[in-house]
């Protein structure tokens, strides 16, 4: 495990270069003493994000039931049979928005754990908690990337929520577990393209409003070093060599872009401005080195998920390598 209080010897992003030696061990950090108690607490949510996701892969909709029962509106028996088959499919849903405030619960204890210090003596001295926010952050990407592309999940509960108290009406109707408290709270949760994402830079920007003893930077200064640490490990050969696992670079990469959107949306001039602490344009340069069927997703990201890319002060040059296929 590298020194990291050796990075960044710079006066802007451009020059960050990383030492012999230098890297953020994503494979395997292990929590200091100090750490252990916030460090299995965070793993026993993370845990979980596997199963989360294959339900999601799985996620198939009620698109034939729902679709017979609009057709046939005066048809209680078609009607039913949607509000069953829709049912279960809206428990998943609940299931998913009840992990993103566990995830939220995390997210802030980690916060509070990384922003307690400047970036550099933080992600030095906690990288396993360092990890661990990789790893929502590469679960956000991941989450975010499957319900965009299933339009069956804002239909169903579309569906869900007309059929709620019209279904009351049907002798043969049974009630559904989730109250309409937490139906209108998953109805905002669900609205958004990136759900995750939401849920995250929500939480980070409210951690930011609700500590403002602490300098700013602090937070946003985690999220860039974080993003350029992440480049500069990819950038070099003899590091990516001693990554263990297979999906290593690809995880690096996701959170790259992860750390990305996030400094985006939480920093007042983004990520792309000419005054960002990320180098946005040798992130996106390096992007488009991998084979384009592994990062295309993660482009998209940066094309439609941030704030600030299409900015008038965003540099006509980032403008158009990013909208380069």
């Amino acid at each position: 495990m590298g020194n990291l209080l050796q990075l960044l010897k710079r006066e802007d992003s451009n020059n960050f270069k990383l030492p012999d030696n230098v890297f953020l061990d994503f494979e395997n950090a292990l929590p200091v003493p100090s750490d252990e108690d916030l460090y299995n607490d965070v793993e026993k949510t993370l845990d979980k994000r596997a199963e989360i996701l294959e339900s999601l892969r799985g996620y198939y909709g009620a698109t034939e039931p729902i679709r017979e029962a609009i057709k046939n509106n005066d048809n209680e028996e078609a009607q039913l049979t949607a509000w069953r088959a829709v049912c279960p499919l809206v428990s998943r849903l609940n299931q998913y928005y009840q992990y993103s405030l566990e995830l939220e619960e995390k997210v802030l204890a980690l916060l509070n754990a990384l922003c307690a210090v400047p970036s550099m003596e933080s992600l030095e001295s906690h990288q396993a908690l360092s990890k661990q926010f990789a790893m929502i952050l590469d679960f956000v990407l991941a989450f975010d990337d499957l319900k965009m592309n299933n339009p069956s999940i804002q239909n169903d509960f579309s569906f869900y929520r007309r059929m709620r108290n019209r279904i009351k009406s049907f002798a043969d109707a049974e009630e559904h577990s989730v109250s309409n408290e937490i139906a209108n709270r998953m109805s905002m949760f669900y609205a958004y393209p990136t759900p995750m994402l939401k849920m995250l830079s929500n939480t980070v920007s409210s951690f930011v409003e609700k500590n403002d003893s602490l300098p700013l930077e602090h937070t946003t200064d985690i999220l860039s070093t974080m993003a350029n640490l992440c480049r500069c490990m990819i950038e070099d050969p003899s590091i990516v060599a001693r990554f263990q696992q297979k999906d290593t670079v690809m995880f690096v990469l996701r959170v790259m872009v992860g750390a990305i959107i996030l400094y985006d949306h939480v920093h007042p001039v983004g990520a792309f401005n000419r005054k960002s602490s990320i180098d946005i344009k040798s992130s996106i340069k390096l992007l488009k080195e991998q084979p384009a069927v592994s990062v295309e997703t993660l482009l998209n990201a940066l094309r439609y998920s941030t704030l600030h890319a299409n900015d008038e002060e965003t540099p006509g040059v980032i403008k158009k390598l990013l909208a380069e296929q």
